[in-house]
């Protein structure tokens, strides 16, 4: 569930981000038709901000997937490793919520 959420949470943040990049493109454009060195120069500077922001996406996004395989990896190996912990605590973790649960 945890996983799910993180994932979820992600692709809205990576959507977000890809609209903003998208609308900040759109408004190169259309300041295109403005003349003059400082308009140059700071379309200039909105590319290297725009290539940079894509570059910390992909990374951030090759982060956090690879982060998600190792936690997963390290809760399938404690489980392994611990099965009866696993169980009393997934029991416990049940019974809480269906605690919660019950009282609304």
């Amino acid at each position: 569930m945890a996983t799910t959420t993180a994932k979820t949470a992600q692709d809205v943040l990576k959507a977000d981000f890809q609209t903003l990049v998208r609308d900040t493109e759109k408004l190169l454009e259309h300041t295109a038709t403005l003349a003059g060195d400082q308009a140059d120069e700071l379309r200039a500077q909105i590319n290297e901000s725009l290539a940079r922001a894509r570059e910390t996406l992909q990374q951030t996004s090759e982060t956090a997937r690879e982060r998600g395989r190792e936690a997963v990896v390290a809760a399938e190996d404690y489980v392994q490793t611990n099965p009866w912990q696993s169980i009393g605590i997934a029991a416990g973790a049940g019974f809480l919520l269906g605690l919660l649960a019950t009282r609304r």
